[in-house]
C-alpha cells in the first residue's frame, strides 16, 4: 500500500479510541444488539468464533470465550481457524478493507460466516454539509474532517471481491438528537470517532468556521424541539467461505419446467 492510498493515520486513531468514554460506546451496544438478532436467524451453532474490533469492551460481550483481536492492518488470526468471524463497527477506518474480509475469510473453515457492521455513506451527512458550506465561506477552501463511508450499493461488491459466497448487505439508519453542533462533536470523541484521516488540517480551525456550521445546523437540520438531528446508518455484510455443500446456481438452460406453466399464464413468443 502506497501512502496515497492510506486514508486512516493509524496512530491518531488509536489516540482517538483510547479517549472513548463508555456512555459514548451506545452506538457499538447498538450494533451489538443487531449482529445478535442477524445471529440468532441462522440455523447454526457457531462453536469456534473470533471478533475483530478495536473496542472488545463492548463486542467481547457477544461470545465471551472467542478470540477479540485489533482491527489493525494485519488480523491475527489463524488461517481456518474459526467458524465465524465477527467485523464489529471498525472496517469504515480501514485502510484495505477488502483485504480485512480476505484475511477474516481466511481465517473461517469451509461454509464459515463473514458478519461485519461499519458506518455507510450516510452517516453524518449533515454535519459533513455544514461544516463544508462554512469552512467554504469563511476560509475559502476545504479540508477533510469526516472520513469518507461507502455507499451500501458499493460495499456489498466487496464480499465477492473478497472471496466470499452468497453474499448479503443491508443496512439500518439511526437518527440522534443534540442540543448543538459542540454536543455533537464532543459525542463523537467520546464514541472514540474524532478526526483520524492521514489528509486532516493539522492546524486549529478558526472558531468562526464551526459557529456558521452551527448556525448552519440549526436553520437546516432542527427538530421540532430545538435539537438537531444527526445520522446514523450502519451497513451490514454477511457471506460464507466457499464449501461444496452450498447452493450452486443452475446452469443457463437446465430448467425442467416453464415459467408460463408455473404462473399458470399463456406464453407468448418474442418477435424477432
Amino acid at each position: 500500500m502506497n501512502a496515497q492510498n492510506i486514508l486512516t493515520d493509524i496512530s491518531a486513531l488509536s489516540r482517538s479510541r483510547n479517549r472513548a468514554s463508555d456512555d459514548g460506546l451506545f452506538l457499538h451496544r447498538a450494533a451489538l444488539d443487531e449482529v445478535q438478532d442477524r445471529l440468532s436467524l441462522v440455523n447454526r451453532t457457531f462453536n469456534k468464533p473470533a471478533i475483530v474490533t478495536g473496542f472488545p469492551q463492548v463486542w467481547g460481550d457477544l461470545y465471551p470465550d472467542a478470540p477479540v483481536v485489533a482491527d489493525t492492518d494485519t488480523l491475527l488470526l489463524d488461517q481456518t481457524a474459526h467458524d465465524l468471524v465477527v467485523h464489529g463497527l471498525g472496517l469504515h477506518w480501514a485502510n484495505d478493507p477488502v483485504g480485512q474480509i480476505i484475511q477474516s475469510r481466511r481465517a473461517l473453515e469451509p461454509d464459515g460466516l463473514f458478519l461485519s457492521v461499519s458506518f455507510g455513506g450516510q452517516t453524518l451527512n449533515e454535519l459533513r454539509a455544514c461544516l463544508a458550506q462554512a469552512e467554504a465561506q469563511i476560509t475559502g477552501g476545504l479540508s477533510p474532517r469526516v472520513a469518507p463511508m461507502a455507499e451500501l450499493r458499493d460495499i456489498g461488491g466487496l464480499l465477492q471481491r473478497a472471496g466470499l459466497a452468497l453474499p448479503v448487505a443491508d443496512s439500518v439508519t439511526l437518527k440522534t438528537e443534540y442540543r448543538d453542533i459542540w454536543h455533537l462533536m464532543r459525542d463523537l470523541r467520546s464514541m472514540g470517532e474524532a478526526n483520524a484521516m492521514q489528509s486532516r488540517l493539522r492546524k486549529p480551525t478558526r472558531r468562526a468556521v464551526f459557529n456558521a456550521a452551527g448556525q448552519l445546523y440549526q436553520d437546516n437540520f432542527a427538530t421540532d424541539t430545538g435539537r438537531i438531528s444527526a445520522t446514523f446508518e450502519m451497513i451490514f455484510l454477511a457471506g460464507w467461505a466457499p464449501s461444496d455443500s452450498q447452493p450452486k446456481p443452475l446452469r443457463p438452460g437446465s430448467a425442467q419446467q416453464r415459467l408460463a406453466n408455473a404462473l399458470a399464464t399463456a406464453e407468448t413468443p418474442l418477435t424477432d
